[in-house]
Formats: structure tokens, C-alpha cells, sequence
């Protein structure tokens, strides 16, 4: 009996012994168990850092009773963040996590880290712990599976990009005062009554302002005379002819007295004024003035366009009695220059006499600022004279100088938001608001409403700043999404960004020639990584070097930037 006892003793004992094996098999063959990692160093892409694992459980290893959790961890310098743990499971688990068999399996598992500041310097790690009762867990080594990360990416400038309101001021500004004389119908003699017209008197009036004001300067006349389009079109040539000589002596009686010593009259004469005659028809209130302009449009030959507007004999009539009478005259036309304030003289007024300067002016002294607070005082000045949408747009931008994206919003907010610069700016607050989606809307509809222009013949020459920049800023988002073929087409051929983008799609010559010759810290610092990823370490170590000089801040990077350890 005792025997049989002993016997009984010794088989449980052998059989915990056997089990306390099992279980501290996995632990004691840990070794065994291998993970690759894609890409390895670590590399930051589209805001996040991603790899790809293949965690290979050899023959033999995984009991087909346990579940392993596996915890993948990213530690950089300032902490460490871990994802969601993934569990797998031995081929007799009733469980609903992706089996492992004993025979051996390698298991596919991506991960992804949003990128945190100080994640230059990091490694990824798995931390894992099994059990085979799914009570108790047995801890497994940590596995280190990539050392490093590579954040070239987080080079771009990601300001984004926008153009002030052009302030439209005009250093020199042509000015053309004009009068006229009229004249009877099919007569080129100039009657004494027209020479103290009202026309003719402001004209004098400002022949005698110009030439006493030293910042006019008339520097020809031109004294230009026509027929009215009706009748035989040889008479009227000879007759617009006429009233060009008549019109000229006329001149020099309304010149007398002023100071035009060496201004030289240029006398044209025009011959049936057709272009006046289609002026004067749009701006008129005659009913069918469509049908007038249609046949206008539809024949070149005067005779042919006089016989047909006679034809519209009710509408003939309304011409005879209030547009062709118009047409009878000659003009006075004075070409003058006037020479506007210089940015010496701007930066003066700024605080002496603001008051005196028109919009433009208002605005290009804003322009020409460097202290914010003047600049701001400026546009503020702007908007309270001129109700000016530019001063309003340009304070935006001043606030997005400074980062001040509530105060930008809220001048954006009182502005037309199907405005290409509107559209544009307010993409790039969406942008620094890292809504990259979002910006990427605005920015398109900015390109978009800029094309609508275009295509509708309208003035492109307002917004083809603005819309050059939502292009560029459509490519700094592909960037940043990790797009780089289209960051290429986007970002254009020149700068940091288009050199960034070139760079990362590994067209090493040509993010040379984007960067040209800018010689700032940034530029030299891609020249250098351009420069090590070509193998070309003397110049990578000259381009470094002057980077290091010229920014602290790009120094310390390069400390810890793994473009850069094949240079220590």
C-alpha cells in the first residue's frame, strides 16, 4: 500500500514538473522568436511614423494552448507611446485572435505612431507577455526592432502661402484732362460761344493747375478732331480734316497765357468717329440700342453699317437728335505726368499728414513698413477713410505673420468668401490648424474660382498671385500627406518645399536646382542630406557645416539626424 502511495507521489510530482516545463518554454526559448521591421531606420512620412513587421514564431515554439500579447512601443526622447496591443493565439484556444500553429508562422503586422516632437531620436520595441490559462501572464524580454527614425519630412515649411492685396500705387501717374468744342453740323467753323464753354474752361483751368504744381509736368497736347457717321464718307474725312486745322488754331487761343513753352500739339484728325458712335449708343437709354450695337458688330463697311441703322428708321431718329450731334467736335487733350510720393517721403508721412494720401498711397506705405503696430495703424487708417476690402485682407495677413489666427479669421469674416485671396488665406489657417483636409478644399476652390475668371475673360492679373500660391499650398499639403509626385507638380520649381518634395522622391539633381542659389540655413542643410544621399561627403560635410553656422537650432538637429551618420 505504501508502495502504491509513493508510486502515486512521484507520477503527480513528475507531471507538475512537466507542466511547469511547458509553461516556461515559451520564456526560455524567447530567443527564437525574430522580427523584421520596414523600414528600418524608422521614417517619418505624411505626419506619422508607419512600419511593417513580420514577427516570425519558428517550429516548435508557440504552444498551441497560450495567447501572446504583443505591445508595440515607440520610446523617444521625452517619453514613449505604445499602441493598441495585438494578441495572438495557439491553434487549441477558442478564441477569436489570429492563430499561430506550432509548426512555425510569420504573422504581417503594421503599426503607425503620430509623430511627436523628439521622436528624431527614437527605437521601436515589443513588449510581449503570454499565458496559457488566460489568468496568470508570464512576461517575455523586450524585442528592440528598429533603431532610429529618419524625419527629413518635417523640413517643409509649413507656413503656407499668400500675397498681400496689391496696393496698386503708381509711381508716376498719367494724367489727360480734355475739352472739347462742338461744332454745327457739317461746318468746321469753331464758334466763340464753345471756346467759353464749361469744357473748355475746367480744360484751362487745369493746364493753369498743372504747370504751377511741381509734381505735373504736361508733356504733349494732342488736338484731335472727328465727323459724325452719316453721309458720304469721303465729306466727312475731308470735313474731319477741316475742323483739325480750325480745331488747332482754336487750341492756341485757349493756350494763351499758360506756360507751354516746349510742350509740342500733336493734330490728328480721325475721320468718322465709329468708336464714339458705339460709346455713346451703350450709354444711352434708346430702346433696341442691342439692335444698333448688333449691327455694329456684324459689318465693318461704314457704308454698310450707316445704311443699316438707317434702316431703323424709328431708332434713326433718336441717334439724329442725341448721339450724332455729340459726335461733331474736336478734342483738347493734355498728356501729363504727375510724380507721386517717393517711400522716403511715405515713410514720412506715415506720421506726419497720413490724412493727404488716397488708398493706394495708405497702402503702400503699409507695405513698406517694418514695425507691425504701423502697418496695423495704416490698414486701420485705410479701412476707416476708404472702407478699403484690401486694407481688411491685408490685416489678415499681418495676423497670420504673427500667428494670430482668431484675429485673422475675424478680418476674413467681413470680406467676400469667394474671394481667391480669401479662399486662399483661409486655407492656410485651416493648414496651421493642421486640418489638412480642409485646407486642401479651400485651396482648390481658390485655383478653381481663379480659372472661372480666366475663362469668363475677366481681369486674371488680381488673382493670379493668389492663385499661384493655393497651387503651392495644394502641393505643401500633398506633402505633408505623403503625396510626392504630386507635391512635385504642385509646389512648383523653385524654393524649399519643391526642393523637399524632389528630395523625398529621391530626385536628388533636381532638388539641387530647386533650391538654386539661396544660400540660407535651411537650403544648405537639404544641400547637405541632398548631398550624403549622393555619397558625395566632402560637400555634404561643407553644406552641413554652414548650416550649423548660420542656425543653433538646425545645429542641434543635425546632432541626432540620422541623414548625417555616415559623416561622424
Amino acid at each position: 500500500m505504501m508502495k502504491k502511495f509513493r508510486f502515486l507521489f512521484i507520477s503527480i510530482l513528475a507531471l507538475a514538473a512537466l507542466a511547469s516545463c511547458k509553461n516556461e518554454q515559451m520564456l526560455a526559448e524567447a530567443s527564437r522568436v525574430t522580427v523584421k521591421c520596414a523600414p528600418s531606420p524608422l521614417t517619418l512620412k505624411a505626419g506619422s511614423i508607419d512600419a511593417d513587421l513580420a514577427i516570425n514564431y519558428p517550429n516548435g515554439y508557440f504552444n498551441s494552448k497560450a495567447i501572446v500579447e504583443l505591445t508595440p512601443v515607440l520610446v523617444y526622447q521625452g517619453g514613449e507611446v505604445a499602441i493598441k496591443p495585438i494578441r495572438f493565439q495557439g491553434d487549441k484556444v477558442k478564441d477569436n485572435y489570429r492563430v499561430v500553429r506550432s509548426t512555425g508562422s510569420t504573422i504581417s503586422q503594421h503599426v503607425s505612431f503620430p509623430y511627436r516632437e523628439g521622436m528624431s531620436k527614437a527605437h521601436l520595441e515589443l513588449r510581449s507577455r503570454y499565458t496559457l490559462n488566460k489568468k496568470s501572464w508570464v512576461k517575455l524580454p523586450d524585442i528592440k526592432v528598429a533603431e532610429g527614425c529618419n524625419i527629413t519630412e518635417n523640413l517643409a515649411d509649413v507656413k503656407g502661402s499668400y500675397t498681400l492685396k496689391d496696393h496698386c500705387y503708381q509711381e508716376i501717374i498719367t494724367l489727360n484732362p480734355e475739352g472739347q468744342v462742338m461744332y454745327s453740323i457739317n461746318s468746321a467753323e469753331v464758334k466763340n460761344s464753345e471756346l467759353k464753354s464749361s469744357s473748355i474752361k475746367d480744360f484751362k483751368a487745369k493746364l493753369g493747375e498743372y504747370t504751377l504744381n511741381e509734381r505735373t509736368e504736361i508733356t504733349g497736347i494732342e488736338v484731335v478732331a472727328y465727323a459724325s457717321p452719316e453721309g458720304k464718307e469721303s465729306f466727312n474725312n475731308k470735313l474731319s480734316a477741316n475742323r483739325s486745322k480750325t480745331a488747332n488754331k482754336a487750341f492756341d487761343q485757349v493756350a494763351k497765357g499758360e506756360e507751354l513753352t516746349g510742350v509740342k500739339t500733336r493734330v490728328s484728325s480721325v475721320g468718322e468717329d465709329w468708336e464714339g458712335f458705339q460709346e455713346m449708343v451703350k450709354k444711352s437709354d434708346i430702346e433696341d440700342k442691342d439692335l444698333i450695337l448688333r449691327v455694329l458688330s456684324m459689318y465693318n463697311d461704314p457704308k454698310v453699317r450707316e445704311r443699316e441703322i438707317r434702316n431703323l428708321s424709328s431708332i434713326y431718329r433718336d441717334l439724329a437728335d442725341d448721339v450724332l450731334p455729340q459726335l461733331r467736335r474736336a478734342r483738347f487733350i493734355a498728356n501729363v505726368e504727375y510724380t507721386n510720393y517717393s517711400e522716403e517721403e511715405l515713410k514720412a508721412l506715415i506720421h506726419e499728414n497720413v490724412d493727404i494720401l488716397d488708398e493706394p498711397a495708405v497702402l503702400k506705405a503699409a507695405s513698406i513698413c517694418s514695425d507691425a503696430k504701423d502697418k496695423k495703424m495704416l490698414y486701420n487708417k485705410a479701412i476707416e477713410k476708404y472702407n478699403s476690402e484690401k486694407a481688411r485682407f491685408n490685416l489678415a495677413c499681418v495676423a497670420l505673420d504673427e500667428n494670430d489666427l482668431q484675429a485673422a479669421v475675424s478680418h476674413l469674416s467681413e470680406l467676400n468668401a469667394d474671394d481667391v485671396d480669401v479662399l486662399n488665406l483661409n486655407g492656410v489657417i485651416a493648414l496651421r490648424q493642421n486640418d489638412l483636409e480642409k485646407a486642401n478644399s479651400f485651396f482648390k476652390k481658390s485655383v478653381d474660382r481663379a480659372l472661372e475668371l480666366f475663362e469668363n475673360e475677366e481681369s486674371i492679373e488680381p488673382v493670379s498671385a493668389a492663385a499661384a500660391d493655393a497651387l503651392m499650398n495644394q502641393g505643401l499639403v500633398a506633402l505633408l500627406s505623403g503625396r510626392y509626385s504630386e507635391a512635385i507638380v504642385k509646389c512648383g520649381l523653385k524654393g524649399t518645399n519643391a526642393a523637399l518634395a524632389r528630395l523625398l522622391a529621391g530626385h536628388y539633381d533636381d532638388a539641387l536646382v530647386s533650391l538654386g542659389d539661396c544660400n540660407c540655413a535651411k537650403s544648405n542643410y537639404m544641400r547637405a542630406i541632398i548631398f550624403t544621399r549622393k555619397a558625395d561627403y566632402a560637400a555634404a560635410k561643407e553644406a552641413l557645416a554652414k548650416a550649423c553656422a548660420q542656425s543653433p537650432e538646425l545645429k542641434q538637429r543635425a546632432e541626432t539626424d540620422l541623414e548625417f551618420t555616415v559623416l561622424k
